[in-house]
């Protein structure tokens, strides 16, 4: 199977294909009710989950006459392709950085330095 380029999400993208990893196959209806308070509207919800559709990352089954939409691509490659955006535009592509970054804020831990030096050297192994 012939995987398709995929673009980046928008926002309200990224929102609905959470729910979609989360909770579908779905109908519209029920997707509006996963929302918080004050929740979009049924049409804007249907928009762009035909945005999505359009795009290829969702598609649908027919359930007793309704619709019911479903991620037709993993999480985790939304997961790896974000991370690699985010490390290219805010550390220019150094990963370094990033973990400089983390460490100098204080995000992480030495204990957890360990222990992706551990992971690292079981993975060169």
């Amino acid at each position: 199977m012939k995987r398709k380029s995929y673009t980046q999400l928008t926002p309200k993208e990224e929102e609905l294909m959470q729910l979609l990893w989360e909770h579908g196959p779905i109908s519209i209806s029920k997707l509006v009710e996963l929302y918080p308070e004050p929740r979009p509207h049924f049409n804007t919800v249907s928009t762009v989950v035909r945005r999505l559709e359009n795009k290829g990352f969702v598609d649908h089954t027919d359930v007793s006459g309704t619709f019911h939409y479903f991620a037709k691509v993993a999480k985790e490659y939304f997961r790896n392709r974000s991370f690699g955006n985010f490390i290219k535009n805010y550390f220019g592509g150094n990963y370094y950085g990033a973990v400089s970054a983390l460490v100098s804020e204080e995000k992480i831990s030495a204990e957890e330095l360990r222990e992706l030096l551990n992971l690292v050297e079981r993975k060169g192994k």
